[in-house]
């Protein structure tokens, strides 16, 4: 007897990123001097006082199940943070707390979208999203951006987008990026922000890198452009990549009331709570500060300056600097169709990793064929060795 598999399950495509990672960990464990440029997480270690706070409450025995949208103190200290950052009046009930941002997203689109819904997503795209909209059986539709356009959509290319769609039902929206570290500006989602209203599209915006901005830029949270947009848009956040938390998996959204009470109703069906102790440690990260955060992100600045510099020093290799985030993605297409048959991304990046033993991702795992990912989510040493590797290794393709 065979069990047939659903057919979302045959469609959902394995990560990008954590298969260069799962490859590039094999290749280390024997004994291969693999370096790994693919991580999307801090290098850095989780700060001290909030893994004391996470301690802390194990020893308290806080250890047993919590409300499914997360505890209450730590719902309105997110509100304070939102107020605080963002300029944005949010009732704690409105927060649901997830499992990771990826789940909190999930939970947004399960709320939102009907089979064959449109969710409008800018390309190149972090890998999730399409996998995710494609769980709903909604429908993804990309919005392509190039480096001359510094990555980023304009209102014009998404209104003409939408008018072309039957069912358009949903902006994800990244700022800043990954995997291209672009960040969008006030005036840039004033005019996205217009589109969304005029034609009453719900705005998922992701922010999880917003503390990871460079160059003096400031972060702009599109909700908190106007009441009218507020009441559009959910904000996703978390605290993986500003507090160095990943494994710890803590994610959230806030947005209108209706569309967070159901998905605070779905997720106490699926994952039920985040973990108690973690909701304590996420607690301590938004509430103390010791400098941690802003070390690390003066840290990233000037791998990214260094990074930046020495690729656009590869012949025939262009990079765009990027304003936020800790990755760049730098234009290949000049090193495909060569000596080597080596015709995709994908082939570009498997020969990297097995003849010069760097990991970078592909750039069509984001919808980005002529690119490749580089995280500087490494040491200054590393990123320089494997520059050094990289560019040997694009050479010998000519």
């Amino acid at each position: 007897m065979t069990i047939h598999l659903s057919h979302r399950a045959k469609a959902i495509k394995a990560s990008p990123t954590l298969a260069v990672s799962a490859l590039a960990k094999q290749m280390k464990a024997q004994g291969i001097d693999v370096l790994n440029f693919g991580v999307g997480e801090p290098d850095f270690n989780t700060p001290d006082y909030i893994k004391e706070a996470g301690k802390k409450a194990i020893d308290d025995n806080f250890t047993r199940y919590t409300a499914a949208a997360g505890i209450m103190e730590l719902r309105e200290a997110i509100s304070a943070k939102l107020k605080k950052d963002n300029n944005l009046d949010c009732n704690p009930n409105d927060i649901i707390i997830s499992p990771g941002a990826k789940a909190a997203i999930i939970n947004i689109l399960m709320s939102v979208c009907d089979p064959r819904d449109e969710v409008l997503i800018p390309s190149p795209y972090w890998v999730s999203y399409t996998s995710q909209v494609e769980m709903m059986d909604a429908l993804p539709v990309l919005l392509p951006t190039t480096i001359s356009s510094k990555f980023k959509i304009t209102a014009e290319q998404l209104e003409e987008k939408i008018l072309s769609l039957s069912n358009p039902k949903a902006l994800i929206l990244n700022s800043p990026n990954n995997p291209t570290g672009s960040v969008y500006n006030k005036r840039e989602l004033e005019k996205i922000a217009e589109i969304c209203l005029k034609h009453n599209i719900l705005i998922i915006s992701d922010e999880i890198y917003e503390k990871l901005i460079y160059d003096g830029e400031k972060h702009v949270s599109i909700a908190s452009l106007s009441d009218d947009i507020r009441e559009i848009t959910v904000l996703i956040n978390g605290v993986s990549k500003a507090y160095a938390m990943t494994g710890w998996r803590l994610g959230y959204a806030a947005g209108p009331t209706e569309i967070i009470k159901r998905a605070i109703r779905i997720q106490s069906h699926t994952t039920s709570n985040v973990n108690s102790m973690t909701q304590k440690a996420a607690l301590a990260a938004l509430t103390q500060d010791d400098g941690s955060v802003e070390k690390m992100r003066k840290t990233f600045e000037k791998r990214r300056n260094f990074l930046v510099d020495r690729l656009n020093k590869i012949e025939h290799v262009k990079c765009l600097l990027p304003k936020g985030a800790f990755y760049t993605m730098p234009n290949v297409a000049y090193y495909l169709n060569n000596k080597k048959n080596i015709e995709t991304s994908v082939e570009l990046c498997k020969y990297l990793l097995k003849e010069y033993h760097i990991a970078l991702v592909p750039g069509s795992a984001f919808g980005a064929e002529k690119y490749i990912r580089f995280s500087y989510a490494a040491s200054m040493e590393n990123i320089e060795e494997g520059v050094k590797r990289l560019e040997k290794g694009l050479k010998n393709l000519l």
